[in-house]
């Protein structure tokens, strides 16, 4: 299992965000994974809070686009604004 995840009940989906009420999540997706690195950035890579977002994009995103987006940042070619 992976390092967040201890045990079965630790597994869970990404609460509901007024912010995007449709079925179709890729802009929640997308836009947890923006504010989890915009949280680390602006308060550090230790601040626990910033896990929030980590866990929502890790639940919601399709594991390819996260990979795809991790070689993008690394390679300053991301299109998003961080």
């Amino acid at each position: 299992m992976p390092e967040m995840i201890k045990s079965p009940a630790d597994i869970k989906t990404a609460p509901f965000d007024p912010r995007f009420p449709n079925q179709n999540q890729t802009r929640h997706c997308y836009q947890s994974y923006l504010d989890y690195f915009r949280c680390q950035k602006v308060r550090g890579e230790n601040y626990e809070p910033c896990n929030y977002f980590r866990r929502v994009y890790k639940s919601l995103c399709p594991n390819e686009w996260v990979e795809k987006w991790d070689d993008q940042r690394a390679n300053g070619t991301f299109p998003g604004r961080i």
